[in-house]
């Protein structure tokens, strides 16, 4: 006969041990989860599947336009400085403006850009983002040439006469158009033609879709299958440097020649380049950093400028105020037979306090990867050596201790001398640091000669007026923002 009261016992008894038995489980898993298996302290948060990590719910969350969303959504779970696993790779995430400070402050020697493997498989190894101190100024003088301010005054009437070639084709008589796709293909003509000599319309066309492709796939999951994105996006990089080999081959023979000046375009630059040793740099070196020089020449100008036709069509007043401010400029021409100058453009004040509020609220680059190659420690926390850092532009752009009101389009915020209330490192549209973006200049004013065309020449309204922002892995709107067309009369 089976004794109720002792079986009662022992059951009471197991429970008691299996509920120490997982108490005990659950302090040792949290002491893990703080520590690797050498002791150090990492930060708390998941590192997700294998191989795959939080990749997928990352790029989703962009696509659907809440990265902020998953960056905060991680914050108040973990805290500023959290662990997750992206595009392959252990990462801790770092935010705010202490981590700013940290991200763009330390050392190359210690924390130097380093982007994830299907960046680098797509832009190369041997970009200019990549690179180590001395070959990264080696290679920005280059660049630099073409982007300096006092150099980009040259280009002003080149690039408005190229801009108003365009948007008058495009737009003249049309009743809509998509402004996202026509903005790459207008930004990808001016790079071509005045940063990297390229006039051949097929060529332009056929790297123009390449490069979509690629940038696709820059924020992809690292697997290389046919159908993939980022087996499309490997297959179209591919095909740019199978486009691009004639054309540096060609600028190399005629630079040996006499027939070509060193300083006519970037890739002749980059083909007459020498180091220190008198060493010229290699084939891999020119085709990475014109495939990535390509790429930021064109593409974050076109979000940007989709992004400000896009919220010009959503507030009548913004349009107004931004479109009296270039009437104005012709009124006061004089002598220039219509073309732009460097100097009206920097009276287009208010125009780029729009475009950089915009920025504010969402940024062109979301965030961006760099590599511990040493073991570091932030905030009490340890980074392993090898594992990847990566800072995001949302939680500092987005705080109500450093902008007011965050949620309100305001862009007043950046008239001086309010705009000397932004502390360092809180505003990063395009990075900080030693590595900042070095097309700023070359953007901001292409941005408003494109802008200065269209406010001046046509009114438009958007066909679908819930269209919403989606990123991949820049922010656009999600129908390609078609718009309906009115052509203003002329100005002048």
């Amino acid at each position: 006969m089976v004794n109720f009261s002792e079986g009662l016992e022992s059951q009471t008894a197991a429970s008691v041990l299996v509920a120490i038995t997982l108490f005990t489980l659950f302090l040792f898993l949290s002491y893990v989860l703080k520590r690797d298996s050498t002791g150090r302290k990492l930060p708390r948060g998941s590192l997700g599947l294998p191989v795959i990590g939080e990749s997928w719910s990352f790029i989703q969350a962009n696509k659907d336009d809440k990265g902020a969303e998953w960056i905060n959504e991680r914050i108040v779970k973990y805290g500023p400085v959290f662990k997750t696993s992206l595009m392959g790779k252990p990462t801790v995430v770092v935010t705010g403006l202490a981590g700013n400070k940290f991200i763009f402050g330390t050392n190359d020697a210690v924390l130097p850009p380093k982007q994830p493997i299907t960046i680098s498989r797509i832009a190369g190894e041997h970009n200019i983002f990549e690179m180590s101190r001395n070959r990264y100024k080696l290679i920005k003088g280059a660049l630099m040439s073409f982007l300096k301010p006092e150099n980009l005054q040259e280009y002003i009437g080149v690039m408005d006469d190229l801009v108003k070639k365009e948007v008058l084709n495009e737009m003249e008589g049309k009743a809509t158009i998509k402004a996202v796709p026509f903005m790459k293909y207008l930004t990808f003509n001016v790079s071509c033609a005045l940063l990297f000599g390229i006039h051949d319309e097929p060529t332009k066309q056929a790297l123009l879709e390449d490069f979509f492709l690629a940038f696709k796939g820059v924020w992809s999951i690292p697997v290389s299958l046919p159908g993939t994105m980022f087996w499309k996006a490997l297959r179209a990089r591919s095909r740019i440097i199978k486009r691009m080999l004639p054309i540096v081959e060609k600028k190399r023979e005629m630079l040996r020649e006499g027939t070509l000046n060193p300083k006519s375009d970037v890739i002749s630059s980059l083909v007459a380049l020498r180091d220190d040793n008198g060493e010229p740099i290699t084939n891999e070196e020119i085709m990475d950093n014109i495939i990535v020089l390509m790429i930021a020449s064109h593409d974050t100008t076109a979000i940007l400028l989709s992004l400000i036709v896009w919220k010009l069509a959503r507030e009548p007043k913004l349009r107004e105020k931004v479109q009296e401010e270039h009437e104005d400029i012709i009124r006061e021409r004089q002598g220039t037979k219509g073309k732009l100058t460097w100097n009206e453009v920097q009276k287009m004040k208010y125009t780029w306090r729009v475009a950089q509020e915009l920025m504010r609220q969402i940024p062109i680059v979301f965030g961006s990867f760099r590599k511990a190659i040493q073991n570091i420690t932030f905030a009490g926390y340890d980074i392993p050596k090898g594992w990847q850092v990566f800072w995001a532009a949302s939680p500092t752009h987005m705080d109500k201790d450093i902008f007011v009101d965050p949620d309100h389009f305001d862009p007043a915020r950046f008239e001086k001398p309010s705009n000397t209330n932004i502390p360092p490192f809180a505003y990063i549209p395009f990075g900080g640091g030693a590595h900042m973006c070095i097309g700023i200049e070359f953007a901001r004013i292409e941005a408003l000669t494109i802008i200065h065309n269209l406010v001046i020449n046509f009114e438009w309204s958007q066909v679908i007026p819930d269209e919403k922002i989606t990123s991949q892995p820049m922010p656009y709107p999600s129908m390609g923002l078609p718009i309906n067309l009115k052509q203003r009369t002329p100005f002048e």
